[in-house]
């Protein structure tokens, strides 16, 4: 007779807050998602005149100084701020008050493609200008990428494990997947898992140079998509042990069950040619989860509408799945939100969650002319009733970086 896990070993989300171009916090988020809302606009964030693309996903009508209590907005940049409110709605999503909880126990696992990459865009600026020495030394404090995580923990006071990855696209999962060791590993009872990327000239500029981002729409798997839609935005979980939140009652919305890391060390930025890598991640996922193919409910694709990614990622998918490839739920919320880069796989993580919780699957947005070559069921421009009780989250980043995280309905 199979012996049940030990509740002390099982790692579960009950705390999740957002920051995307579709809103702020659970329920906004949720809500737009389902509804098939787009946050693509004109980029306001600066000009791209000098481009031939000018539409990005922005997080509009923020305000840091509504979540930053104990930190002073202007000595952090807007990664940390994206950061630290998503970490303060996934606390008070899981009814956890920052001074209830053992700080030295309490960790931060945070994932980025950029950092503060608006920091460095001000310092070149006034390079260029021949105003180096305005600068100040607050640059220092302000811009390495490893001062997101800080900033959380500082500004809630936790004493615990810190630590950023900064894995581009698949930096989220990694987090989540770092926190989830943690917990089993019993170095910390709580960590606070997610990811944060800014809007930012230097990465609107480099992808538009490479010819990546779609002059209109983002649109996965569509036979006429042409490319992706950066955007910006944060997504924290709070992560706990299944008996830590048994013991306070917590609302539990999905176990983290396992997840699998690969690198194709193949090409820069192109993916393998078969997909190896993400196969590779997807099937350690299952197996550090204890999970058979058969048994997935929903795939949270990488989807980012650019023809190489789609077209692979359905190959591994196929290459997986197999025959049940065809009649496995996959969406991208990307056609939503655009790419948030190191928040990417954080919100989606987030959203596996809810579609846990909710037996119900996000669309794929603007995919209105199958491809021949995408002829999986993506899920298209409606959202769907559906039994979820495993999500696989899945992450393709530059340089052959995969993650996949898998999410189950929790059973005592």
């Amino acid at each position: 007779m199979k012996q049940p896990r030990r509740m002390e070993r099982r790692v579960v989300i009950t705390g999740i807050g957002l920051v995307t171009p579709v809103g702020t916090g659970r329920e906004a988020v949720w809500r737009n998602l389902l509804a098939g809302r787009c946050g693509v606009a004109p980029v306001e964030a600066y000009d791209t005149g000098e481009l031939s693309v000018h539409r990005g996903a922005e997080v509009k009508q923020f305000s840091a100084k509504d979540y930053l209590i104990n930190t002073d907005a202007e000595t952090v940049g807007r990664a940390s701020q994206f950061a630290i409110a998503a970490a303060r709605l996934a606390l008070e999503d899981a009814g956890l008050a920052p001074d209830a909880v053992e700080p030295e126990r309490v960790g931060v696992s945070m994932g980025t493609t950029s950092g503060e990459p608006l920091e460095i865009e001000r310092f070149d600026d006034r390079l260029v200008n021949g105003e180096l020495g305005e600068v100040g030394a607050e640059f220092m404090a302000r811009y390495p990428c490893h001062n997101i995580s800080a900033n959380v923990a500082g500004e809630f006071g936790f004493g615990g494990l810190n630590i950023l990855i900064p894995t581009a696209c698949a930096a989220g999962n990694y987090a989540v997947a770092y926190g989830f060791d943690a917990l089993r590993a019993g170095r910390a009872s709580l960590v606070l898992a997610g990811g944060a990327d800014p809007f930012s000239r230097i990465t609107y500029t480099g992808f538009a140079r490479l010819g990546a981002i779609a002059p209109e729409l983002c649109q996965p798997f569509d036979r006429n998509r042409k490319g992706m839609i950066p955007g910006e935005g944060a997504g924290v979980v709070v992560l706990e042990t299944l008996a830590g939140a048994t013991r306070r009652g917590a609302r539990i919305y999905a176990e983290v069950a396992g997840y699998g890391l690969s690198c194709d060390a193949h090409h820069m930025t192109a993916a393998h040619a078969e997909g190896d890598g993400a196969v590779r991640a997807m099937e350690e996922a299952l197996r550090s989860s204890g999970t058979r193919a058969e048994d997935v409910s929903y795939v949270s694709a990488h989807g980012t509408g650019t023809p190489t990614n789609d077209r692979l990622e359905t190959v591994a998918v196929k290459r997986l799945f197999k025959e049940a490839a065809y009649r496995l739920p996959m969406s991208s919320i990307k056609s939503m939100i655009g790419h948030t880069m190191g928040a990417a796989s954080a919100i989606e993580a987030a959203v596996c969650a809810l579609a846990i919780q909710q037996d119900c699957i996000p669309p794929t947005m603007n995919l209105t002319e199958p491809d021949p070559e995408c002829d999986l069921d993506y899920v298209a421009n409606e959202a769907r009733g559906h039994e979820v009780n495993v999500a696989m989250n899945n992450a393709y980043a530059f340089g052959g970086n995969n993650s996949s995280l898998v999410l189950k309905k929790c059973e005592v």
